[in-house]
């Protein structure tokens, strides 16, 4: 009556255990534990960022009586905005193109000869490509490409007050480390060199018929965030 009982218990038991655990999520041990989904740097993210850059003007001037070269000022002022872009990851590898805009304080007033130098940065970005390599969650990586910056020159002297609105275009590289704090969220810290080309103001104030060509440069230091967003247009290239 006992090895009955017994045989009848135990049997139950088996019934029940295997019920149990066909109720269970597919791939979630009896414990409850799920694994953690693994972390990709592959996706669309969007961010903000503020750092500080400081620039360099080479002036060079010509006109009917007179003509000069050789001087420099260096504007500089904080600088901040938001930038958005998509990474690929393959294996260790991360391939993104990242797109930013930024307001900026860059400014300088600057006296050479009978004339005042003013330049202000309003505004500047950059359309750039993105190499990284990927250790775990933290990300290094160089970038390139475009830049443009809209800039204020203005001009006074005995002559009068004159002020442009000039459209520069060139290139910018650099490099940072980003971070990934969760599998949405990242930090980074970013370094680029930004060459904005040379453009040409006509401007009476530096003398009758006179013209000042400007060579702008930029070094600016940035520190930022961003937010990638899941399964919106990210395939997994995981680790």
């Amino acid at each position: 009556m006992l090895r009955r009982a017994l045989l009848t218990t135990t049997t139950l038991a088996v019934f029940a255990g295997a019920a149990l655990a066909a109720d269970l999520p597919y791939g979630q041990e009896s414990g409850g534990y799920a694994p953690a989904p693994i972390f990709t740097w592959s996706g669309l993210y969007l961010g903000g960022q503020i750092g500080y850059g400081w620039a360099n003007n080479a002036l060079s001037g010509w006109g009917p009586f007179f003509v000069f070269s050789g001087a420099s000022y260096n504007p500089s002022g904080v600088l901040g905005g938001a930038h958005v872009g998509y990474n690929l990851q393959f294996n260790q590898i991360v391939l993104g193109l990242e797109g930013d805009v930024e307001a900026t304080g860059v400014d300088k007033t600057y006296a050479f000869g009978p004339t005042v130098y003013t330049t202000q940065i309003p505004v500047q970005g950059s359309i750039r490509a993105r190499f990284g390599f990927a250790v775990d969650r933290a990300l290094f990586y160089v970038t390139g490409g475009a830049a443009f910056a809209s800039v204020t020159n203005q001009y006074q002297s005995y002559l009068g007050y004159n002020s442009l609105n000039r459209s520069f275009a060139g290139w910018t590289i650099g490099g940072g480390l980003e971070y990934a704090l969760t599998n949405n969220w990242s930090v980074r810290a970013e370094y680029r060199y930004s060459d904005f080309g040379t453009a040409t103001d006509y401007t009476f104030t530096a003398g009758p018929g006179g013209n000042v060509a400007r060579h702008l440069t930029e070094n600016a230091a940035r520190v930022g965030f961003s937010y990638k967003f899941d399964g919106l247009f990210a395939p997994s290239y995981a680790r």
